[in-house]
């Protein structure tokens, strides 16, 4: 399993703009240049993140980007799960219906257990955590 190149450079805008002083926005190129992210990819991030109620937007002179909560109320969860929809690793974690073999199948609750050990993980772990 690999999270998709754009839930990446989104955790990498988040990171960002946590480590921003409050009330402190930041200008997307700015974003763009320091965490090397294409400014035309940061873009449609910066909308679905906005969209999630994740991030703030403001136009303008004055404008620019900060976060919509505080970070300790921001888990990774919520901006890989905004960005690339709901974590899976397999389709059978879904439903049962998706596997042919039913609940006879060996491997089933292997991929169930792992992705709810990475699912917990990943909700448990806020961006306040990364600030030092």
């Amino acid at each position: 399993m690999q999270i998709t190149r754009q839930a990446d450079y989104a955790l990498r805008a988040m990171l960002y703009l946590t480590r921003l002083e409050t009330d402190k926005r930041a200008a997307t190129n700015q974003i763009a240049e320091v965490q090397k992210i294409p400014p035309s990819f940061l873009a449609k991030i910066i909308s679905q993140l906005s969209l999630a109620g994740l991030i703030h937007t403001s136009r303008g002179a004055r404008g620019g980007v900060s976060l919509a909560r505080p970070a300790e109320e921001i888990s990774l969860l919520e901006v890989v799960e905004a960005i690339d929809g709901q974590i899976t690793l397999n389709e059978c974690t879904l439903s049962d219906d998706a596997c042919v073999f039913d609940e006879k199948c060996p491997i089933h609750d292997v991929w169930c257990e792992s992705q709810a050990v990475l699912v917990n993980k990943l909700r448990t772990t806020t961006f306040a955590s990364f600030v030092a």
